[in-house]
Parts: structure tokens; C-alpha cells; sequence
């Protein structure tokens, strides 16, 4: 096949001519199996949203004018490396996991997830725990929270979910009247309010939480074999949260306590680490649970674990605009050896978490050192705002006979067997209530008797009696004494909840 004499390598502002094919990438850097044929559901079904390729050929098509941008919510980053603890390439064929002390460069950025840039850090709010990895074969982005569930199991309920949770569009003033009369219509996520009401929702130090990737991810090995896997950061440095009393003394003494604390403590040498660890479960175990194991709202109970490597961070950003606030993470964001699973939630963010990027950054994101890959970029993706990347080659489309970039079918998506049909109806097995009551049962007392304080609280703001019944109905079949303590808590009959839970 006759060759052009310059092949466009991009990597920002960086022109390499080559005669040598290339093989086709996405824009982290991933190799792209089939350039050709989109990801369908058998061979006359629906394409797939996981269809990350399709989705970024289209959106980058989409955003080749200039769009605007949008500011991000509060972030603290940091640079460091992980450190796989051994060969686990039995079972995905990773860069990161393929021999022990493998060292992968990291960049971090912890958040709060509701409230906005300004504020204080000391706020009650699930905790933004999400990892970069630049890896050979492009960039992985493990983008988690520092507690195992989430409010809601499908990605249609997320811009409600959030809707409610933001300040009101009249007042600007966030209100539980909105987000509990929400909850009252979701009882999927008494397991997530359970957590984000115990201490854990205000931590003390970022270097002392742990984080999750909260879904299921498939692993593929060498061999073609899937397995699901749940990862879970385990702090080195143990887990400190702020009691009720606490919040309010640091907010008066300190409200950027946990972005201080973490400059501060790098800066000194005491570098924060975590302990990956990774739950694996085959096809067949996964559908013997009895929850349904992709639903995000639970955790893998009983399951094993194992260590697969530790993470340490040695440096804060030089500019916290260039690298903090630009950085940009999405499950997209995925390498050979680790796909998506069928999660609800995970396949709408795979999409939107990367559609959010384009508008806040820019359809040339990956051009920011900061979200850059270690690799050349060798795609037809052009122009859009800030594009620095050079260009000599006439062929800016695929395929050609002037120019080729190789697919390699190793690169293909996992072939996964399909059963049903299509079809729109909730999950059959959703268990709202049962993990809330075992994690309110493994508390100690002091923690206990915290959550109910931090929840009631909230609850008693609430004006409208019957939202606030619904809610305790919820926590009350998660346990009886959780729900009693809590009708207590908020003066409430507990005839009424009891009555209400029975419904």
C-alpha cells in the first residue's frame, strides 16, 4: 500500500513524520480495535453507549467550532506514582498490574461532589477520589468516591438526583425539603444515606479516607477470560472523620482543612499512601449473589480480596489552575484489560463524565499536559479551541489508501452474551433497604448515635411530615432499631413509621 510521506503523530504542539504505520488510538492514548463497526447489541441490535470510540469520534466531530466552557467544582490534587505489588496478568492484561514494581506515574484529585468551588470544605458531602493513570497504553482514569455506593443504580436519575441536591433555582439555598422529598420517591438510596450521614461524610484529612471505584469493571486476561472486579483504596494511614461537634470547630477555625492538610503534610515529607485492592468475581459467581452485583447502590459482601498495588503521592501541583482545575477524569477514560460492566450508572457516566470534559475543558483536553498520555496520539480528531497540534498530513479521514493506521483485533471489545430483550424497566432484584441495615448494624454506638444526629438534623427541616415519614419508613426496614431511634430523633409517631414501612 502506497504510504503518505509524513504520518501526523500529535502530542501537543509536536510534529514526528514517519514512514511506519501507526497503530489507531483514541484520545487517551488507547488502541482502537475496529475502526469499522460499531458496538452493537447482536448483530441487528441497538449500538451501545459503552461504544466509547463511536461516542468520542462523534463528539469530537461535534465540537470542531469553538464551545463554551464551565467552571469545575472544589478540587485538591496531587502528583505520585502507584506501585504494583505483583504479576497480575492472569487476569487483565493492564500495563499497570502486568509485573510487581511496576511503577505508573499518578495524579489524584480528591473533591466534594454537591457543593460549589468556594466552599467549605468541612461540608457533609461524599468525597471525589479519582486517579490518573498514565500508562503505556494511554491514560486509565479510576474515577471513585471515598464511600462504596451511590444514591441511585441509573444514570436517567442523575441530573434529578443532583437537581435536588444543589441549592433551589429561586433561592439559592440548599434545602433538605428538596433532596429528602426526592429520596422519598428513591428508596435505592437509603444505603448511600446511611453511609453519607455517618462521619464518614466529613472527613478530617483527605490522606485519611479511603476511596472506591464504587462500580463493577470487567478485567480481560490474555486468554480472552472476563471477570468483574470492585476496586477499593485502603489508606496507610488509617481513617479519621469529623464528629458533629468537630465540624462545627473546624469550620469557624479552618473550613480548607483537608486541601491544608494535604499540602502541608507533602510538603513536610509525609508522603500519604494507599493499598489497591481489587474484589474478583467470575460471570457465573457474580450471578449467584443475592443482590444484584452491578447495581452501584451495593457492595460485594463476603467477597475476598487482594492487594495489587500501593499508590504514594510526593508532590502538589506548581499551579492549581493548570493542573488541579484543568485536569479532567471520565470512565472513558479506559485502557486494554479494563471495560466497563453492565452497571446502569457506569454506562450513562461513561458517556457523560466525558461529555462534561469536552464542554468544561475543551474538545482538545488531552492537549493539557496535565491530561496528556505518555504516548503519541495518531487519530483524525481536528481543530476545536486550543488546538496547538501541528498538521502537514492531506488525510484526515480513515480508511485511505495514502495513509493507514493498523487496528489490531486484540483491541476489540470482550464479546459478551446477550439474554432478553430490549427492553425499559427497573432491576428485578433491587433490595433497597438490606446493606443500609448491615452497615448500621457493624457501627459502634459512638457512631451509631452520630448518625442519627447528623441525619436528623437534616430530617428535622424538613416541613412536610409525611416526606419525613416516608424517609424513617425507609431507615426502619433497613433495621428496626435504626428506624426507631430515628422516629425518636425527629418526633415522629412510630406507629405511623411502622405503618408506613408495612405499605
Amino acid at each position: 500500500m502506497q504510504m503518505s510521506k509524513s504520518l501526523l503523530l500529535i502530542t501537543v504542539g509536536v510534529v514526528s513524520t514517519s514512514l511506519q504505520a501507526q497503530t489507531l488510538t483514541k484520545d487517551n492514548g488507547a488502541p482502537v480495535g475496529d475502526n469499522q463497526n460499531s458496538i452493537t447489541a447482536g448483530e441487528n441490535g441497538s449500538v451501545l453507549l459503552q461504544d466509547v470510540h463511536l461516542i468520542q469520534k462523534l463528539q469530537r466531530f461535534a465540537r470542531e467550532r469553538i464551545p463554551e466552557r464551565v467552571v469545575h467544582a472544589r478540587g485538591t490534587g496531587a502528583h505520585g506514582e502507584f506501585v504494583a505489588s505483583g504479576d497480575f496478568s492472569d487476569l487483565t492484561v493492564s500495563t499497570p498490574f502486568a509485573e510487581k514494581g511496576k511503577v505508573t506515574p499518578v495524579f489524584v484529585r480528591f473533591s466534594t461532589v454537591i457543593h460549589s468551588k468556594g466552599s467549605p470544605e468541612t461540608l457533609r458531602d461524599p468525597r471525589g477520589f479519582a486517579t490518573k493513570f498514565y500508562t503505556e497504553q494511554g491514560n486509565w482514569d479510576l474515577v471513585g468516591n471515598n464511600l462504596p455506593v451511590f444514591f441511585i443504580r441509573d444514570a436517567i436519575k442523575f441530573p434529578d438526583m443532583v437537581h435536588s441536591l444543589k441549592p433551589s433555582p429561586v433561592t439559592n439555598v440548599q434545602d433538605p425539603n428538596r433532596f429528602f422529598d426526592f429520596f422519598s420517591h428513591e428508596p435505592s438510596a437509603t444505603n448511600m444515606l446511611t453511609w453519607v450521614y455517618t462521619n464518614l461524610g466529613t472527613p478530617a484529612s483527605y490522606r485519611k479516607m479511603d476511596g472506591f471505584g464504587v462500580h463493577a469493571y470487567k478485567w480481560i486476561n490474555p486468554q480472552g477470560d472476563v471477570n468483574y472486579v470492585k476496586f477499593q483504596w485502603k489508606s496507610q494511614q488509617g481513617i479519621e472523620s469529623l464528629r458533629p461537634n468537630q465540624v462545627t470547630q473546624m469550620q469557624g477555625k479552618d473550613f480548607n482543612h483537608l486541601t491544608n492538610d494535604l499540602y502541608s503534610e507533602i510538603g513536610k515529607g509525609n508522603y500519604p499512601k494507599w493499598d489497591l485492592y481489587v474484589k474478583v468475581l467470575s460471570p457465573k459467581a457474580l450471578s449467584k449473589l443475592d443482590y444484584n452485583g452491578l447495581d452501584a447502590t451495593k457492595v460485594w459482601l463476603d467477597v475476598a480480596e487482594k492487594k495489587v498495588g500501593t499508590m504514594t503521592l510526593n508532590r502538589v501541583p506548581d499551579n492549581f489552575f493548570l493542573e488541579t482545575e484543568q485536569s479532567a477524569f471520565a470512565p472513558s477514560n479506559l485502557i486494554p484489560g479494563i471495560e466497563p460492566s453492565e452497571d446502569r450508572l457506569l454506562q450513562g457516566r461513561v458517556f457523560a463524565y466525558a461529555d462534561t470534559q469536552l464542554y468544561r475543558v475543551g474538545a482538545n483536553l488531552f492537549q493539557l499536559p496535565i491530561n496528556r498520555p505518555q504516548i503519541a496520539i495518531a487519530n483524525h480528531n481536528q481543530e476545536g479551541a486550543s488546538n496547538n497540534a501541528q498538521t502537514s498530513q492531506d488525510v484526515n479521514y480513515e480508511p485511505s489508501r495514502q495513509l493507514e493506521l493498523s487496528q489490531d483485533d486484540q483491541y476489540k471489545a470482550v464479546e459478551t452474551k446477550l439474554v432478553g430483550t430490549v427492553q425499559q424497566k427497573a432491576i428485578s432484584n433491587p433490595r433497597d433497604f438490606y446493606q443500609a441495615g448491615v452497615l448500621y448494624r457493624s457501627l459502634s454506638e459512638q457512631d451509631k448515635g452520630d448518625l442519627i444526629a447528623n441525619l436528623a438534623g437534616d430530617l428535622n427541616k424538613v416541613s412536610d411530615k409525611d416526606v419525613k415519614i416516608t424517609m424513617v419508613s425507609y431507615f426502619y426496614k433497613a433495621d428496626k432499631n435504626y428506624g426507631e431511634r430515628l422516629a425518636k430523633a425527629t418526633n415522629l409517631d412510630l406507629a405511623k413509621v411502622k405503618n408506613k414501612a408495612s405499605m
